[in-house]
């Protein structure tokens, strides 16, 4: 049965974010939304919510549909509330006063702590921010759940959780969700609509299994744009002969013949619809400026202890040698961030008891993007710290993804997708042999994660990630470091350690 019906729908903000879009979507249907950051997916679910009226086209919904739209972000003025109350006043105040009860079902639900319920959301992570936002809209009991980027801020745990949430839901529930987490979309969604600005692409598939069809349909179109042209260069080609014939032969017939031809060739190039070509957000280049050292980084059973002191593990002897792709796995407070800190202090400052070779050049960024000031602007945090001048900066910018008219304001004003290209940008423009990456991907569209893993991979870059997207880790990384039972030990494969972090059950 359809509930929302979408008829040649289009939003121009400034440019075309999409248009002529129609889609129908069922009860059921468990929709993957997928496009390049800044190309719409945030504005259609505005849409779908009510939120935003199209520039064209119509939406046509079944009467008394509910639809629960989980945004990104929570409102500035509902951190001082506890996440507990927060769910609570999703509720009609009659309705609070008799069943507040449904708030601990749902809580429960989603496996939210007892302590975690009753702090205030702007103490919490966004990770419970987020767990906040959807107890908030679920309790409203939606027919239509619309999630923009549900798993940011969310460690495997999480993401493992809410996965098996989906799973469980009413099967007449629709769901439609944004992410750019590749993993996730495939084990929760069963349709992929890819959203462009024009000729958006739907397949009655998961995410994986939609891009190989997409890919494929992509070069029939091509094929068939360059057959049409030949078909219509044929025809100009006939016609220049008969053209000749005519003139020659005073011919009037071969002269209308020729008329003819020229106007179906003029018909066939005005028809011919070019493949798609997506339009990039930025490119994102990495370089390795190579090292002779053998060993990079030697961690020589270095004790990982909390802020106050306590050990967490020891990390026996373990090395990273040139071309390393080391992973650091590790469930959530078992130290991965204390050994970043720890390389990250002996790479800036040569101090504690983890040895660097004295020719690495390291790149360091964190998952909050800390290298970068949001006081700053695009232009000066390069041209105040690389010797360039101002039109080969705003050129390398340009070629990041941020516009000429984003490069005078502040960075603090990019999208989340702008700020981790920039980062990327200043980590090239260092020259490094050895990335420290904690998070990469965060904020980064799938276009930006394959291009960065392309880029490690093609240049052979050496590096230690932290990463909670499961298909990056398992892209770029060589080797693989667990934290467990209180030492550091070197595993051949990721897959044990993500098994048991989706199925554990959060403390």
């Amino acid at each position: 049965m359809t509930i929302i019906n979408i008829n040649a729908l289009g939003v121009t903000l400034g440019a075309s974010l999409f248009s002529d879009l129609s889609l129908n979507i069922t009860r059921g249907d468990r929709i993957g939304l997928v496009a390049a950051n800044g190309r719409g997916k945030t504005t259609l679910l505005q849409c779908l919510a009510g939120e935003l009226d199209p520039t064209t086209g119509e939406i046509t919904r079944a009467r008394g549909l509910r639809i629960g739209y989980v945004a990104q972000n929570l409102p500035e003025a509902a951190l001082g509330q506890t996440l507990y109350d927060r769910v609570l006043a999703a509720l009609p105040a009659e309705q609070a006063e008799y069943e507040g009860w449904r708030v601990d079902v749902v809580l429960d639900d989603l496996k939210v702590p007892y302590d975690i319920q009753h702090k205030e959301l702007g103490a919490l992570s966004g990770g419970w921010q987020r767990t906040a936002m959807l107890a908030s809209v679920w309790i409203t009991e939606p027919d239509v759940l619309l999630l923009d980027e549900p798993t940011n801020h969310l460690d495997l745990q999480r993401i493992g959780l809410l996965q098996g949430w989906l799973a469980a839901l009413p099967r007449d529930v629709a769901v439609v969700t944004t992410s750019h987490d590749r993993a996730f979309l495939d084990e929760t969604t069963n349709r992929t609509l890819f959203l462009r600005a024009e000729r958006s692409r739907v397949f009655q598939l998961p995410y994986s299994a939609a891009r190989g069809a997409l890919d494929e349909a992509d070069a029939a179109d091509e094929r068939r744009f360059a057959n049409d042209l030949n078909k219509a260069q044929q025809l100009r080609r006939q016609a220049a002969k008969l053209k000749n014939i005519g003139i020659n032969s005073g011919s009037d017939l071969l002269v209308v013949k020729t008329r003819q031809l020229n106007e179906r060739a003029a018909q066939m190039e005005a028809a011919a619809r070019p493949a798609h070509q997506e339009r990039s957000a930025g490119e994102i280049r990495l370089t390795n400026s190579g090292t002779h050292a053998k060993a990079l980084i030697t961690l020589d059973d270095v004790p990982v202890e909390t802020p106050g002191g306590d050990l967490l593990y020891r990390t026996g002897q373990k090395w990273i040698l040139p071309g390393d792709r080391v992973v650091l796995l590790g469930g959530n407070g078992t130290g991965k961030t204390r050994l970043v800190m720890l390389i990250a202090q002996a790479l800036t400052d040569a101090a504690g008891p983890v040895k660097c070779a004295p020719s690495v050049v390291p790149a360091i960024s964190d998952q909050h993007l800390s290298q970068l000031s949001d006081h700053d602007t695009p232009m000066t945090a390069i041209t105040g710290a690389f010797d360039i001048g101002d039109q080969r900066a705003r050129g390398v910018l340009a070629g990041a993804g941020v516009e000429i008219g984003m490069q005078d304001r502040k960075i603090g004003a990019l999208s989340g997708g702008q700020k981790a290209r920039l980062a990327m940008l200043v980590l090239r423009l260092k020259n490094p042999n050895f990335y420290l990456l904690d998070e990469p991907t965060n904020h980064l569209d799938i276009e930006g994660q394959e291009a960065l893993e392309q880029e490690l991979i093609a240049h052979g870059a050496s590096c230690l990630l932290v990463s909670h997207d499961r298909s990056f880790l398992r892209q770029v990384g060589t080797r693989f470091w667990w934290i467990r039972g209180g030492k550091l030990e070197e595993v051949a494969s990721p897959e044990p350690f993500l098994a048991g972090e989706m199925g554990a059950a959060p403390g």
